[in-house]
């Protein structure tokens, strides 16, 4: 039996977030940027388009705009939250949930990870975490049907973690 891919597609705008000033501080992010960061990431957009298992996420902020475009099962470059080169593999953690060990590309630093999923109620979770996880819930704009034209009505959760 073929498995049902969730449907992450759609607009996305961010209701709650939870140690996210606590995340950038572990990471070593200075005091200046942290304000910076928090006050940017305050109300970050996110659009997802989705291809089967093939997510292209934009996420826009007053200060800049992030694009990842990935297959889940494969290797991609990418950047941590804090901006450093590493590659990335996500996979799926469960039926509606992938998650992605990040390896940086050069140098040392904390081990980072993230997941998004989406929720029975509608909502985008986004994680990252270390010994306290980060989250950001996003609720839909809009939602739009994948390529292959499954659709879930749901919220996405998303998490950063350190590792």
């Amino acid at each position: 039996m073929e498995r049902k891919i969730p449907d992450f597609a759609g607009t996305w705008e961010m209701k709650s977030s939870e140690n996210f000033e606590e995340l950038l501080k572990k990471l070593g992010v200075n005091m200046m940027l942290r304000m910076i960061a928090v006050k940017a990431a305050s109300k970050p957009l996110v659009e997802i388009t989705q291809d089967g298992e093939t997510l292209s996420i934009k996420t826009s902020t007053t200060v800049r705009t992030t694009h990842i475009t990935f297959t889940v099962g494969q290797e991609f470059n990418e950047a941590t939250v804090d901006g450093r080169p590493c590659t990335s593999f996500p996979r799926w953690e469960t039926d509606s949930k992938i998650s992605c060990e990040q390896t940086l590309q050069k140098g040392e630093g904390p081990k980072t990870s993230w997941t998004r999923e989406i929720t029975n109620d509608g909502k985008l979770i986004l994680e990252n975490f270390n010994s306290r996880p980060y989250f950001r819930t996003f609720n839909p704009i809009s939602q739009s049907s994948s390529a292959d034209g499954v659709h879930s009505v749901a919220s996405v959760d998303v998490s950063i973690f350190l590792l």
